[in-house]
């Protein structure tokens, strides 16, 4: 029965394994498209449009299905860790909750602080001149963040899926039956 039940922890902590880099990669991807596609595109904006669309993004985004990426990648890759504390990969997959732990910290402590004087009312050219340059270098140092995160408890995965290999036999020395024959001259 232990062994049953220690397969189906391994199988568990898999699983959880599995979600949490689903989850990061879905946050890496989530924060490289504002890098590489949204914020240049609203670049080209005038003030006014700047401002409104991105009040409409900060809205819309706060959703059960982001929060649960972007909360879940950060609970299920601390649980990863807890889970996989004795396994091989754990460095990798602890190395990966710290990565995305840190991208959830940037976006609590930076990005949302922004989005939040971003919605309060002023004027456009202001409002975007304070906003605009600190949420992008902050979002792209997430997005790195979360990318890595995503590596890293990929790599995790790979490794803990590793069969392990029981380490190879010392070589033995040649024995008399082994030993290169003699010649005898006649």
């Amino acid at each position: 029965m232990t062994d049953i039940n220690g397969e189906r922890r391994s199988r568990t902590a898999g699983g959880v394994l599995v979600a949490a880099t689903v989850a990061a990669g879905l946050m890496a991807g989530t924060f490289f498209v504002f890098a590489c596609a949204v914020m240049p595109a609203l670049a080209r904006s005038d003030d006014r449009l700047y401002v409104d669309v991105m009040r409409d993004v900060n809205e819309v985004i706060q959703n059960p299905v982001f929060l649960l990426a972007f909360m879940g990648a950060l609970v299920l890759a601390g649980l990863a860790g807890w889970q996989s504390r004795r396994t091989p990969g754990r460095w990798w997959i602890w190395a990966g909750a710290t990565a995305y732990a840190l991208a959830f910290l940037v976006t609590v402590g930076a990005n949302i602080p922004l989005n939040d004087a971003l919605a309060r009312p002023g004027d456009p050219a202001a409002l975007r001149e304070r906003f605009e340059d600190p949420w992008v270098a902050w979002n792209v140092v997430r997005a790195a963040l979360s990318t890595l995160a995503t590596a890293c408890l990929a790599t995790g995965l790979a490794t803990r899926s590793r069969p392990t290999r029981p380490a190879s036999p010392a070589p033995r020395p040649p024995t008399a039956s082994h030993a290169t024959p003699h010649r005898t001259s006649h």
